[in-house]
Formats: C-alpha cells, structure tokens, sequence
C-alpha cells in the first residue's frame, strides 16, 4: 500500500507540474485552455474553474492541456440550421442552443443565414415565422454552445493556439518540459537542505552493518587517503577503484581524526548492468559519503546534479537512438511501478533522488522531436519560423496521427517486457 500511494503522488506530482507548465503559459498568452488532464480514459473526477475543465482520469499514463484551435471544435454552424439563441444583460448571444431547443423555452430560435464566430462574432438569419426581416445578433466573446444540455466555449481565433506569435507557441509548448527540470532542481535543493550535500572528499558516511567496511574496521568520518601505491583525494576515485576490485583485497590508508591508520577491506561482488544493459560484475563495501549543509553547497548541488543527470540520460538516449542500447532496456508505467517499489523501501531521500530523475526524463523525452511530444509539435514551430509560414495542418495532423499511433505500439511492446520481467 505504501508503494501504491508514493507511486500514486509521484505520477500525479510529475504529470501535474508538466501539464501546469503548458497551462500557465496558455493563460499568459490569452489562449482559452479547454481541459487540463491528468490521466487518460474515463473521467473520475472534474470541475470547471476559470473557462478551464480540471479532469482525473482513469488511466494513469500521462496527462494534456487541450488549447481552443489545438483540434477541430466539435460544433460548426452552417446555413439553414435552426438554434436558440440566449441573451446576457448587454443584448449579446451568450447562449447557442443547437439541439434540445424545447428544454429552453425563453431562447429566440432562428433560422442561420451567416455566422462568423472567430473575427467578428455575429450571427444572422430569420425567424422561423418570418423570413422577411433579417436579424443580426453580436455573440459575446465568451458564448456557450450548449449541445445535448452540455456547455462548450465559443473560441475567437484571438484565443485559439494559431492566433499567437512564434515565440508565444513556443514557450506554451516548451513550459511542460522546463518545469520538469525546474521540479527537479527544487527536489535535489530540498535533498541538500533535508541531508546536507555529499563532500568532495573520499569521507565515510553510514557504514551498513555485516558489511566489508563493517568487517574491516571502518569507521564513520573515517577519510580515505591512499589505496595501495595510489593517493585518493575525492569520493569519485575512492568508488572507482572499490567498483574495479570485486573480491580483491585493497589495502587503504585512512585518517581518523589526528591520526593515520591502515585497513584491508575486500569489496564484496556485486552483478549489475552497464551503459548498454549488459551484465557486469562490481565491487561494493557498504558506504555512504559524508554530507555537510552550507547554503552554497545546496544551491550548487541542485543545479549540478540536475546537469549530470541530464547529460546521463541524454546518453543513454543517443545510445539507443544509434542502436548502442536494446530496447529491453525501455521500462513503461509496469516497470516504473516495480522500480518505484524498491526504491520506496530503501528510504525517503532515494524516493525523493528517484522522483527527480524520472522528472528530469520526462522533461527530455518530451523534448525529442517525435510526432504527438512537445519537442515534435516544436519541431513545427520551428519550421514555420524559418519558412515564414506554417505547416498545412492537415500534414501537420497526420505527421501526428501516425507518430502517435507508433508511439502507442511502442508502449505496449515496452509493457509487455516489463511483464515478463516480473516473472523471470
């Protein structure tokens, strides 16, 4: 249950902060944002707050903000069809009625002649009875269509996505995955304030029990300074070496307070996997750096660690984009959730590490340049920039279309894998 509930708040916060990013930047642009969705599927929970439909949904496989001109509006008024017009207070069309006009006994019905709802909002036409005099009506900017009793905002081309510069698009696009690195930096800014930042020095931290520092007399605060002929100055080399050395003795020179002393420790042989996913065997002692706080360390250890993270997954990107990394390696919700378990049991401050550096590969996969991800829609952005016109967005549509289907393919292979992981 624990596992359930961290996984639960972890996808909630790393989708809601994402999706919060495209919202944010829709509202400053002047975009009417329609829908913000975390999950897929069914609707489990919704209100409307400020034009915007909030949504739970039953499936907890990503999230979306839907922008007013991002998919075609589901009403289009044409000639010769009858509606009901409602009025507010200023004599504008606040109310569309297109079906169920009986249910609104007080509305005007008329038959359409023309209809403009994206420049200059008006509608004109006849009354049923008398076709003679031609009635003009100004719409409200802020209009309802109300088909089958449910309500959807008019959406003037001055609020759709296409109305905007450039630059607005953008940054509306590319908000979703900034804010997954700026969840990041604020997560390993609050492990440095939680913790302390580890120190540069090859100093001991907790030392595990019936470990082979335990066993070798290893000591917390112990400071590690020579390993055989070889002068240790950092935590990195001290790793390096153990990692190099399974089952070999090593023979350490510590300082421990005012003194200096001598230990032999033999790192135990420990299997894991490397940058390509194969089996390779390391060496472990069971230790922890040291941590200090400082204020400066933190902000540094925030903004540094986020960078290396990045560049490592960035890597491992490029190595199985180039064919250096199988696709067994990709995990989907399935693996995720089993790795989260692990993680959530070995403490809070590695389900902390673990919730940024999925935040952190968010933020960069939705950056590729793929149909249906932020980085593909940018992609269009871009084009449209250097051509100085955009994309027809039927191609546009369909480049979307089949990338997303493809991608869909490519979850349920990844998904299955994690499956028959859980059983080998």
């Amino acid at each position: 249950m624990t596992t359930v509930i961290a996984f639960i708040l972890m996808f909630g916060l790393l989708v809601s902060i994402h999706e919060w990013g495209h919202l944010i930047f829709a509202k400053r642009a002047g975009m009417l944002v329609r829908e913000f969705a975390i999950g897929f599927g069914p609707k489990i929970l919704s209100f409307t707050k400020n034009e915007t439909l909030y949504t739970i949904r039953l499936i907890p496989a990503g999230g979306y903000v839907r922008v007013a001109g991002d998919d075609p509006e589901i009403v289009e008024l044409k000639p010769g069809h009858h509606i009901a017009l409602d009025f507010n207070r200023d004599g504008k069309v606040s109310k569309i009625i297109v079906n169920n006009k009986s249910k609104h006994p007080n509305a005007r019905t008329i038959e359409v002649e023309k209809v403009d709802l994206d420049h200059k909002l008006y509608i004109e036409g006849y009354e049923l009875d008398d076709e003679e005099i031609k009635l003009h009506f100004d719409v409200d900017p802020k209009a309802m269509f109300i088909v089958d009793e449910q309500e959807t905002q008019i959406a003037p081309f001055d609020r759709q996505f296409a109305s905007k510069t450039v630059g607005q698009r953008a940054m509306q696009l590319f908000a979703g995955p900034m804010m997954n690195f700026v969840l990041a930096i604020f997560i390993f800014l609050l492990m440095g304030m939680i913790q302390g930042v580890p120190v540069e020095e090859a100093q001991m931290g907790e030392v595990q029990p019936e470990s082979p520092a335990e066993e070798a007399g290893l000591q917390e605060n112990d400071v590690i300074t020579q390993i055989g002929d070889q002068s240790v100055s950092t935590w990195d080399q001290f790793t390096d070496i153990v990692r190099e050395n399974p089952d070999e003795e090593l023979d350490l020179v510590i300082s421990r307070g005012d003194t200096e002393e001598e230990l032999t420790v033999v790192p135990a042989e420990v299997e894991t996997v490397d940058d390509k996913g194969d089996p390779i065997h390391i060496g472990q002692i069971g230790v922890t750096p040291a941590y200090e706080k400082n204020i400066l360390g933190t902000l540094a250890f925030g903004f540094e660690t986020t960078y290396e993270t990045s560049k490592l997954i960035l890597n491992n990107l490029v190595m199985l984009v180039t064919g250096q990394l199988s696709i067994d390696v990709l995990s989907g919700p399935v693996g995720i959730y089993d790795a989260t378990d692990q993680v959530v049991q070995s403490g809070f401050t590695n389900f902390l590490m673990w919730t940024a550096m999925l935040s952190i590969n968010l933020g960069i996969i939705n950056l590729v340049p793929l149909p249906a991800l932020d980085g593909g829609r940018l992609m269009f952005v871009g084009l449209e920039a250097v051509r100085g016109k955009p994309i027809a967005p039927e191609k546009e549509g369909v480049f979307h279309f089949v990338g997303f289907a493809l991608l869909m393919l490519l979850m349920i292979v990844v998904t299955w894998n994690d499956i028959q992981r859980l059983f080998l």
